[in-house]
């Protein structure tokens, strides 16, 4: 990825043993770009960063209202879940709700990453599901969408009703023509746009206020939704949860494979859009936090926000050996 910028470093005594190079943009819900590193044109797969995206034909169709969707059930279509009893168990809910088994699922299985449900698979000498895979709660989204439109089982197919609702939606939103897809790990189109394309998507949801047309109204609930939700959106220990729970409700953020972290912040009509080059995840939760002190909406003293800036990073017997250090122009970056 060329014009990617030295955005964080991480040291080991008094060296620097690594460097995590990427891009970033922040966007205005009144189009323009508040503040960028590296290439701000630079084309990315959003991957689950994008899920709101994804979860907006969900709403826009009428299928959330049909099926009395809650809100805590769209936090969970926006998830990469944690495979915990907490999500799984409203999984199997819905899918019961819509009358389907699991294998109605395309998302394929994935041992939980939440220690208690993937210890209890192992003790119980059971295999893991469709339900454990962390893009359960959008594919649960798809097959309501799938239903509400009586349309096809093969719901992740490019040319079916649900996949092509969300291409309109995610060109829509990002204000760009999709220059292509990869196949995410769900097997699920993830369709690519650059780096200020998400960011501007992600100032939509932030200027929704709720009372305006259908997709404003959509956003709005979805953005809400997450806020409302951080448990669901992730799970205990991860990045989403925690940034989430010390916001407080004040910002809604979401993490995607290959080091994508986005924010949507409503109170300053901003989106935020995060992309590390080296695919590896601390370096986007160390850039996303800084980002979220910048603009004022995570207290810089807050122990969440410490502990993804600058570590400290530890062995395994708990010794301090090392920390993340950001670059000066993203550390200095305030609203």
């Amino acid at each position: 990825m060329p014009n990617a910028e030295p955005l964080v470093e991480v040291w080991r005594g008094p060296f620097c043993e690594s460097l995590h190079r990427g891009h970033a943009v922040i966007w205005d819900a009144g189009g323009d770009i508040v503040a960028a590193w590296g290439d701000s044109d630079a084309v990315i797969l959003p991957r689950s960063s994008c899920k709101m995206i994804q979860a907006l034909p969900l709403i826009e169709s009428g299928a959330a209202a049909a099926f009395g969707l809650s809100d805590a059930q769209l936090a969970l279509a926006c998830a990469s879940h944690q495979g915990a009893h907490v999500h799984t168990e409203m999984v199997e809910a819905w899918l019961g709700d819509l009358g389907l088994p699991e294998d109605a699922f395309r998302c394929g299985p994935q041992m939980p990453n939440d220690k208690g449900a993937r210890y209890g698979l192992i003790r119980a000498f059971e295999e893991p599901g469709q339900k454990h895979n962390n893009c359960s709660g959008k594919h649960s989204g798809f097959l309501t969408l799938s239903k509400h439109l009586k349309a096809g089982p093969e719901y992740v197919d490019l040319d079916h009703p649900v996949q092509i609702a969300v291409k309109a939606a995610f060109e829509e939103t990002t204000g760009e023509t999709s220059p292509g897809y990869g196949i995410d790990g769900c097997s699920a189109p993830n369709f690519a746009c650059t780096v200020t394309g998400l960011a501007r998507a992600m100032a939509g949801f932030a200027a929704a206020t709720g009372d305006g047309d259908t997709r404003d109204r959509a956003q709005h609930r979805l953005t809400q939704a997450m806020a409302a939700y951080p448990h669901l959106v992730a799970g205990e220990g991860r990045a989403c949860t925690n940034l989430m729970r010390a916001m407080e409700g004040r910002a809604s953020v979401k993490t995607g494979a290959e080091a994508v972290f986005i924010a949507i912040l409503p109170e300053q009509k901003l989106g935020i859009a995060v992309k590390i080059e080296d695919g590896t995840t601390r370096g986007a939760e160390a850039v996303i936090t800084q980002l979220l002190v910048g603009a004022g909406v995570l207290e810089a003293d807050h122990p969440v926000a410490h502990q993804y800036r600058y570590g400290p990073i530890r062995n395994r017997r708990e010794i301090e050996t090392g920390q993340y250090r950001l670059a000066a122009g993203l550390a200095d970056w305030t609203l």
